[in-house]
């Protein structure tokens, strides 16, 4: 079910880079940009996590945590975090739970045929974890000024 604003953004319990477990209500009393991307270290994940770590102080300064989700292992997220020194949590959902509950795995079009994939996605989660907006196949590169721009008029 495609998620909407005002409905309860589905919990979550998923580690980081470091094996830390973070969960939906360790952010509660903050505002949440949570992000799916497909892959670490491809040129569109990179921009757009580069684009939110730039940014990260300006979210900081709205009481905004920024979180960004995908399939890949902690150990991935880790070189990814390194290589480009990000300033926030990547989560791993190997099993696409996560992903699931918020709707995001979609069929993508390969050159064999259709197959599931992350269909990159961002949402804007209140305080009390509810769902401001939603975006499904948001644009990598535009993405976190477009969330920037949200969080400052929200």
């Amino acid at each position: 079910m495609t998620l909407s604003a005002g409905t309860p953004a589905p919990d979550f319990r998923l580690p980081d880079q470091h094996g830390t477990i973070h969960s939906l209500a360790d952010y509660r009393g903050k505002r949440l940009v949570l992000y799916f991307y497909p892959r670490d270290m491809t040129s569109g994940c990179t921009k757009q996590a580069c684009g939110f770590s730039e940014r990260m102080p300006l979210f900081q300064e709205k009481n905004t945590a920024v979180i960004g989700i995908s399939k890949d292992s902690t150990s991935s997220h880790l070189r990814f975090q390194e290589k480009y020194s990000l300033e926030f949590p990547l989560l791993s959902d190997p099993d696409l739970a996560v992903h699931l509950a918020y709707d995001v795995i979609k069929l993508k079009k390969t050159a064999s045929g259709e197959k599931p994939g992350t269909l990159r996605s961002a949402f804007l989660i209140d305080e009390d974890g509810m769902v401001i907006r939603a975006f499904y196949g948001v644009r990598a590169a535009d993405n976190p000024e477009e969330m920037l721009n949200l969080v400052r008029s929200a």
